[in-house]
This record gives C-alpha cells, sequence and structure tokens, in this order.
C-alpha cells in the first residue's frame, strides 16, 4: 500500500462491507461515551488514547476500517498503526459516525 489509509465514503462502506456482510473489522476510536451514544453495528471500542496498548487486538488479517466521530481521530488512528509497523488494509471512515447517521443508516446505542 502506497498510502498510509485510504478514505471510505459511508455510501461505499455500506455497500462494499457492511449490506455485503464482507469480512473486516471496524474499529471505533472514540471515548466510551461517545459509543454508547450511537455506533455503527459491529463496531468494536479501542480508544485512540488506548490504541497503541491494544495494538495486538488489531487484526492484520482483515480490512480494518477506523471510525470517530467525524473522521479526525480515524486518520490519527491509522497514522499511529502505519507507525508501529501495522502492515494491514487501513481504511478511515470519512464523516465517521455522524456522517453515518445523517445519512440515515442504522446504529446502535446504550452500553455494549
Amino acid at each position: 500500500m502506497s498510502t498510509l489509509y485510504e478514505q471510505l465514503t459511508s455510501e461505499t462502506y455500506k455497500s462494499t462491507f457492511f449490506d455485503a456482510s464482507a469480512p473486516h473489522a471496524l474499529i471505533d476510536v472514540r471515548q466510551p461515551d461517545e459509543y454508547a451514544e450511537a455506533r455503527i453495528p459491529g463496531a468494536v471500542l479501542i480508544p485512540l488514547g488506548e490504541l497503541e496498548a491494544r495494538i495486538a487486538e488489531v487484526p492484520t488479517d482483515l480490512p480494518v476500517v477506523l471510525v470517530c466521530r467525524s473522521g479526525g481521530r480515524s486518520a490519527m488512528a491509522a497514522e499511529l498503526l502505519r507507525s508501529k509497523q501495522f502492515s494491514g488494509t487501513l481504511y478511515n471512515l470519512e464523516g465517521g459516525t455522524m456522517g453515518w447517521v445523517r445519512a440515515g443508516n442504522a446504529y446502535d446505542s446504550g452500553e455494549a
């Protein structure tokens, strides 16, 4: 991969991974209270501040889609993973969870 990560729109994520049930890991790097408020179904919470210590939980054998509230922290998460020699395929979800929700897509809420 020539870039740190690829940008992925909510529409492309939905058609390529979500609706297709394609194998992937969806990692939400927000804080627990944000995650409880609204999250994309199937998202696993690993807050950005814990990511480096929990890097072993990020699969290298599946595409990894990183998501936050609007796309900024997830881009930072991708950069962090690459700086630690993470070799898997990384995507950053443009617009984050709020973009997903605004587009009318299904979401979960409450404690995980």
